[in-house]
């Protein structure tokens, strides 16, 4: 527990030294925790220790493509390239004066003109990374199973086992029912993927994928898919004629059913992205007041506060993906499930007994 302790002491001693201001310049912990949990066109590890990603972009001279470096000069200041600047993380076309330029739309509103974005981004990278990180495990642990089948799992599998044992029994059948192995691949999926990504994010230098609201809006955005497609002539039954509803209120109850449909995936999206950027605010607040207040005392007590919420997050970034897929799973259960209208009367009626 004492080595853990020193080792997470240290992570955060790194993330401290990484929020450290330039000599000279004044601290601003708005901006440095904007910084960190943004996404950006290079990967900056711990202060000095940046790794610059690759731009590329579709724009007036075709396709471009360059690293993100030649956007600062010699000494870090930046400067247009190629008739691109980068301002605020973003790639716009450079006017004569190296500035981006500026067009008015059709209600005089003047906008930044830039071309198309594919560039590898930090959070991009940070997807190839986990995206890699999970197959090269979970093909490992299909490969183990083909070499000692039958056998007691051990290693990697030992530990990994439960856990999908643990979505399939108590998550996916109980909230699924008899159809649920349809569904397992993708639960399983989106559990790891969260799980890996949430956990990757807390390392120093690590990119906030999973508190990026992009990310989550296109997670939520398959559940709501397949739930959709999966739905049964009962679960469009229950929404566009709802049992027990007369028909003068049925113009009220579809448009509330629709909508209902719709924010179920919209509390996954701010859910996930809410409770993951919250933990690195709160955790990047607690290395700014080292800078703010200056003192020897201070510096402690923030990095002890700071690594205990860094054992709070580990917690809660597991407890997210749990919520993410049980969630899930349950949104597919109503989809596929069978209702019987008769019995949903008798319920009013038992009740009303």
């Amino acid at each position: 527990m004492k080595k853990l302790f020193l080792l997470l002491f240290s992570l955060c001693s790194i993330s401290a030294f990484a929020a450290e201001p330039a000599e000279g310049g004044e601290f601003n912990p708005g901006d440095m925790i904007m910084h960190h949990i943004g996404d950006e066109h290079s990967w900056e590890f711990a202060h000095g220790a940046t790794l610059p990603l690759p731009v590329i972009v579709y724009g007036k001279n075709g396709l471009d493509i360059f690293s993100s470096s030649n956007f600062l000069d010699e000494h870090h200041n930046p400067k247009p390239y190629k008739g691109y600047v980068m301002e605020h993380n973003h790639i716009y076309y450079a006017n004569e004066e190296g500035e981006p330029v500026v067009e008015k739309n059709e209600k005089g509103e003047e906008h930044h003109v830039g071309p198309l974005d594919f560039s590898i981004t930090k959070n991009v990278a940070s997807l190839f990374i986990s995206v890699a990180l999970l197959l090269g495990v979970f093909f490992t642990i299909a490969g183990r199973y083909k070499k000692n089948a039958g056998s007691a799992p051990r290693g990697i599998q030992s530990f990994f086992e439960p856990i999908i044992i643990f979505i399939r029994d108590d998550i996916a059948k109980p909230n699924i029912g008899p159809k649920y192995q349809r569904y397992l691949p993708y639960l399983l999926t989106i559990f790891f993927f969260i799980w890996f990504n949430n956990l990757l994010g807390l390392m120093p230098g690590g990119a906030n994928l999973t508190g990026n609201i992009s990310v989550t809006l296109i997670l939520a955005l398959f559940t709501l898919i397949i739930t959709v497609f999966s739905g049964n002539k009962s679960y469009w039954g229950h929404i566009f004629k709802t049992p027990g509803v007369p028909v003068a209120l049925l113009p009220i109850m579809i448009p509330i059913e629709l909508v209902g449909i719709l924010t179920k995936p919209f509390s996954l999206m701010v859910r996930l992205f809410a409770n993951i950027t919250a933990g690195h605010i709160i955790i990047l607040s607690l290395f700014s007041l080292i800078f703010i207040f200056q003192s020897v005392a201070v510096g402690p007590v923030s990095v002890a506060f700071a690594v205990f919420m860094n054992f709070l997050e580990l917690f809660v970034a597991l407890l997210q993906a749990y919520v993410f897929t049980l969630l899930t799973a349950m949104y597919f259960g109503g989809a596929v499930e069978e209702h019987d209208h008769a019995d949903d009367m008798g319920h009013g009626d038992g009740a009303h007994h």
